[in-house]
């Protein structure tokens, strides 16, 4: 049996190291809670010790069918030579009892001769299977293998089939003296792009129905104007959804900032308009199907209004993969450059942020990781991402 211990910050990080070091037939023996190591460890949180093991059997059970055949292979050829040393002597003792009749002689000697030479190509044959057999040993931990472990970890943190097949290819091309999981995180990080856009002028929140868009919108509002201290003014065009108008216009009362509804173009014009000494105008949409070209094109002339190129297209952490493609093709009209993931809280894994990002090929700005406002709005580093899609952090 093996046995390994890890010190982790969470049991996402544990399962990911132990699937990929022990395999997905390891058991996790005991965890706890212990603090780090010297000072620092009485004012830091704890970390997890976790132990697993597996049995030698499953980890060798390639290695143990070839190294059986291995063996069946050296005791033929040991029976072989042993039959070829058994020729030889009788071939001895037949020419010293019948010196007498020399033709009799001359024929054991032929017979004796053709029956060694068959021995020495038996040996032969058998000397080839068993090269064959331990080139098929040192064969075991190939490429393919240490592949069917990324894919696992990929497919088990909801990364897209065609995404993982893309990195696969990336990950064998990359010709550097690290382990394969390094690889993996070199080729995540360089797919995954990340922007700090300048927040000023006008900004405008697109993306389908419940992804979180007004709750986004307020969160980036009570960040410019209760932390940045900026002029800051809300704008909604969302009159269709109950309770919308009256849930924004809460939280600017709470904010202290100015707040109007826009019902058709000229609201628009006016909204704007009266807001010209703010620094940021946001402006919340009504949320719309992707698949109704109706009604995104209706929500395009607002788009257009407002007069600016930053448009966010806000989607959900715990969208299906297959409706991402349909949803960033349909708000394509809108012409967004950049995206902002929500409810990051909501999901225990996170391959559908790369799966947002590759498909939009644009960056990602922002993330929500919760209903507070204004703290649970981020900005997360390509490396704070691909540990995420890992399953190696997660979002407390």
């Amino acid at each position: 049996m093996i046995i390994k211990r890890y010190i982790v910050n969470g049991m996402n990080e544990a399962m990911t190291r132990i699937r990929y070091e022990l395999g997905v037939d390891a058991v996790i023996i005991s965890q706890r809670k212990i603090r780090r190591p010297g000072i620092k460890g009485l004012f830091t949180s704890k970390i997890i010790e976790v132990t697993a093991a597996v049995e030698n059997e499953i980890v060798n059970q390639e290695q143990n069918v070839v190294s059986r055949g291995v063996v069946s292979s050296i005791e033929a050829i040991n029976k072989v030579v042993e039959h070829e040393n058994t020729i030889k002597d009788n071939e001895r003792k037949s020419q010293e009892q019948n010196k007498v009749v020399h033709s009799e002689s001359e024929n054991v000697k032929q017979k004796s001769e053709t029956q060694s030479n068959n021995c020495s190509e038996s040996i032969m044959s058998e000397m080839m299977k068993m090269k064959t057999m331990i080139s098929e040993l040192a064969d075991v931990n190939r490429p393919d293998k240490l592949k069917s472990d990324i894919e696992k970890i990929l497919e088990e943190n909801d990364v897209d089939s065609e995404n993982i097949k893309n990195i696969i290819n990336k990950v064998k091309n990359i010709d550097l003296e690290v382990s394969e999981l390094e690889k993996l995180k070199m080729v995540l990080k360089d797919m995954i792009n990340v922007s700090s856009p300048k927040l000023e002028g006008r900004i405008v929140l697109v993306g389908p129905t419940g992804v979180g868009k007004t709750t986004t919108i307020a969160k980036l509002a009570g960040k410019l104007a209760l932390v940045e201290k900026k002029k800051v003014g809300l704008i909604t065009v969302d009159t269709y959804r109950i309770g919308a108008v009256e849930q924004l216009k809460t939280y600017a009362d709470i904010m202290n900032i100015p707040f109007k509804v826009v019902y058709n173009m000229n609201d628009m014009e006016n909204a704007i308009e009266s807001m010209s000494e703010c620094e940021v105008v946001l402006i919340d949409t009504t949320g719309r199907s992707s698949k109704n070209r109706m009604q995104i094109a209706e929500l395009r002339t607002f788009v257009e209004k407002a007069d600016t190129k930053n448009i966010q297209l806000v989607l959900s952490a715990t969208t299906k993969n297959s409706d991402i493609k349909y949803i960033i093709e349909g708000y394509q009209i809108l012409h967004y450059n950049s995206i902002i993931v929500t409810k990051l809280d909501e999901t225990s894994t996170y391959g559908s942020i790369l799966n947002i990002l590759e498909s939009a090929k644009i960056p990602i700005s922002f993330v929500s990781t919760g209903q507070n406002v204004p703290d649970d709005i981020k900005e997360l580093s390509a490396d704070r991402i691909v540990s995420l899609i890992l399953g190696e952090d997660a979002i407390c």
